[in-house]
């Protein structure tokens, strides 16, 4: 009883503030109503193999974008994003990624959770992040991808493997570059440190913002060539085309 009456008194001093426009929460949450609202979440209808969304509203469940449509292979089996990457977010992905707002992360990790739900319902063996480059990680101190794939770990019971999957080209931020240029940045930047703990998986690889797909598509080929089964990828957010 003491313990709830001071955490209660703790949460009218201290009270909880909204992740997004810092507002005070009284209840229990990480955003108000209002930032919520201005999220702009990706739900069905959406491109079942994709998960781009798709503005017509007599689509079913498995139909598919004119980019997927089009397309006789694909380098990976489904890909789900939260919500789509705009100004009523960008503080929220920006500050976790840049600013040590590693208290956004359990927000984030629930979204994924939320927006992969395909992709847990179809299997997955283990959840490999996107890798920094050491150098990199030094200077930022952490992998947000990481911290969002442990996070995820926790609330779906689906191993992480850090370790495997490594960033061994230092390359430039890919904000830096647009379309073919973000294709020749990252290309062979990655490798499989740990075949024996691939082969055979079902992944599910974790990163935070899908804009162009280069990175993500690098990182499932090397993935694959070490005989990955499949590749899942699920990320916080995708920028609109």
């Amino acid at each position: 009883m003491f313990f709830e009456i001071f955490e209660k008194l703790l949460n009218f001093i201290f009270p909880r503030r909204c992740l997004k426009c810092g507002k005070s929460l009284f209840e229990d949450g990480y955003l108000c109503d209002k930032c919520v609202e201005e999220i702009n979440f990706i739900t069905p209808p959406y491109c079942y193999k994709c998960g781009h969304p798709i503005n017509e509203l007599t689509a079913d469940g498995k139909m598919l974008c004119a980019s997927c449509a089009g397309k006789k292979r694909h380098f990976f089996r489904m890909m789900r994003s939260a919500f789509v990457y705009d100004n009523s977010n960008k503080n929220l992905i920006l500050g976790f990624k840049f600013f040590d707002k590693t208290e956004n992360a359990t927000l984030l990790a629930a979204m994924l959770k939320i927006a992969g739900k395909d992709i847990f319902s179809q299997g997955a063996d283990i959840i490999v992040p996107v890798p920094l480059h050491y150098s990199r990680l030094i200077k930022r101190k952490y992998n947000q991808s990481v911290i969002l794939a442990d996070k995820l770990s926790k609330m779906v019971g689906i191993p992480v493997d850090r370790f495997s999957l490594i960033r061994h080209k230092k390359t430039r931020p890919q904000v830096e570059f647009s379309g073919r240029q973000r294709v020749n940045n990252v290309k062979n930047a990655f490798s499989v440190k740990n075949p024996e703990n691939i082969k055979g998986k079902r992944i599910i690889l974790i990163d935070d913002v899908l804009t162009t797909g280069s990175t993500i598509k690098e990182c499932a080929s090397v993935l694959k060539k070490a005989g990955a089964k499949s590749i899942d990828v699920l990320t916080v957010a995708r920028t609109a085309d």
